[in-house]
């Protein structure tokens, strides 16, 4: 039986028709594998599986994820983030050769977290500058960081009451059951890039995992620097969240997983 696996134009882009057809053959590829998101257990021989290309500055692993949880998708990720992550997939990845990925990285503090919006759960992150955020190209101080965001369609939120609109083009990206990064359209229309990307991928609980595979979307929330601070519970966040709603400074949006 030919296995269920899904190779989109840009990871056979990446790794070359005849590699590319190896797979497809079942000659490179596991059976059965762990959800390189979810870490469940999954098989190519009965259910539908996405290759996911992981992108270093020097190394490219492929691994293997249930199509229901990711698409089949190149990510591009840091060198020390990949080597670290194969450690945790070995077994289930297939070496490529060397890439090239060298992202600009802005100084962003992220906090994970559920909030409760009209009694169900929804996963969340919590995005805070550890400075001021300036426009690019402009002179003197200031915060720009929430007028950037407003241009990129976040929505400003005066109360935390109602789940906000989807923003479509932008992700969250939740692999090998960890967050990596959350992704923006590309501004010559490639493929999308890391607005944020963590340096080394962030734990998640199981509650948020599943809550974040349930809706398949991660509701994000920015505010400016000295809004939010770093809250050591859920609760103590929820409370920053709505007084920094209430004082005006709090903009969000609901990013699908995964570049979905």
């Amino acid at each position: 039986m030919p296995r269920m696996l899904d190779v989109s134009d840009e990871v056979r882009a990446e790794i070359g028709d005849e590699e590319a057809d190896r797979l497809l053959a079942g000659e490179n590829a596991p059976g059965s594998y762990d959800c390189t998101s979810c870490r469940t257990p999954g098989d190519s021989d009965q259910e539908r599986t996405s290759t996911v290309l992981f992108v270093g500055d020097e190394t490219a692993v492929l691994a293997f994820a249930h199509a229901s949880c990711l698409p089949s998708q190149v990510v591009q990720v840091t060198e020390e983030q990949l080597r670290g992550a194969v450690k945790s997939i070995t077994g289930d990845t297939v070496d490529l050769e060397p890439e090239r990925f060298a992202p600009e990285q802005a100084v962003l503090g992220v906090t994970s977290g559920l909030v409760l919006i009209s009694g169900e759960l929804h996963p969340a992150l919590v995005v805070e500058p550890t400075a001021p955020i300036v426009r690019p190209g402009a002179t003197g101080a200031g915060d720009d960081f929430l007028p950037l965001l407003i241009e990129q369609g976040f929505m400003p939120v005066t109360a935390v009451e109602s789940a906000p609109s989807v923003l479509h083009g932008w992700s969250v990206l939740l692999a090998m059951g960890q967050l990596h990064a959350v992704l923006q359209p590309s501004p010559s229309g490639g493929q999308p890039v890391a607005w944020w990307q963590a340096h080394q991928p962030l734990h998640v609980t199981e509650g948020w995992r599943a809550a974040a595979n349930k809706h398949q979307q991660v509701l994000m929330f920015a505010a400016p620097v000295g809004s939010i601070g770093r809250q050591p519970r859920e609760d103590l966040l929820r409370d920053a969240l709505d007084r920094a709603a209430a004082n005006g400074k709090l903009v969000a949006a609901a990013l699908p997983l995964a570049g979905t």
